[in-house]
């Protein structure tokens, strides 16, 4: 007989974000004694990759060329010298990555060129075909690449967290309610999830209150991993959010 509540593993308690923020990770790949910080960094830059590829695209570079120069940004950021030469007082790891690249651009495209070739590059695991069909699905306004970037960088946090969220949720029960964390009425009703999962509408509607709260909380996590302090994740969000309703 199933359960008329959706147990979740997770009661809405949060670890301190600021003992692991995407800052500590950048400081430690600049460490040559942290055997662990070539891993973490590749990572966040396998995450993130995303909104500069298409920053790289709208200053108009075709996709073969956008791939190559965001692997090759990419190799140079994990180069545990080259992280000792840039800013990383910039407040924002959003900012810093977009000032990194803009720096890349204007000045080390020369640098790259071997690096592009496959000479000494730490290859990245980026889905370039799944990068060309998101591009296309961009809007065809004449978006600044910044502004695209920053659309990009928001969306690709929700995705982010959407994914942690999915993890912490039984599968079944994620496909039916992950439509209405973003959107009230979802893909289906709230009768007809309930018929899907075998409970009632009372426990779904109580479910969905959850699943929104903890997807709060992990977007709050997710963006205070991003800013240098507390008080900088609120207007990050608001940032965000801005950057997503443009």
């Amino acid at each position: 007989m199933p359960s008329d509540e959706l147990k979740f593993p997770y009661q809405g308690l949060k670890a301190d974000p600021f003992l692991t923020t995407h800052w500590s990770v950048i400081r430690r790949a600049g460490d040559s004694h942290c055997p662990e910080s070539d891993k973490a960094m590749a990572q966040l830059c396998t995450a993130y990759w995303y909104p500069l590829y298409a920053f790289v695209r709208r200053k108009g570079h075709s996709h073969d060329d956008a791939c190559d120069l965001t692997q090759a940004f990419f190799a140079r950021l994990i180069e545990k010298h080259y992280l000792h030469s840039v800013d990383l007082n910039l407040g924002k790891f959003r900012t810093f990555l977009l000032t990194s690249m803009s720096h890349f651009l204007a000045n080390e495209w020369d640098k790259s060129q071997a690096a592009r070739r496959g000479g000494g590059v730490h290859h990245l695991s980026l889905d370039s075909m799944d990068a060309d069909d998101r591009y296309r699905m961009e809007p065809i306004e004449p978006d600044t690449p910044e502004t695209l970037y920053e659309r990009g960088w928001a969306k690709t946090l929700i995705a982010i967290v959407i994914d942690r969220l999915a993890l912490e949720t039984a599968e079944d029960r994620f496909a039916v309610l992950k439509g209405f964390l973003l959107d009230d009425k979802g893909s289906v009703s709230y009768d007809a999830a309930a018929q899907q999962l075998g409970i009632s509408v009372a426990a779904v509607t109580s479910a969905i209150f959850r699943m929104r709260a903890r997807f709060r909380a992990l977007m709050f996590e997710e963006v205070a991993n991003t800013v240098d302090s507390p008080d900088e994740i609120e207007p990050e969000l608001r940032h965000l959010l801005a950057a997503l309703a443009g």
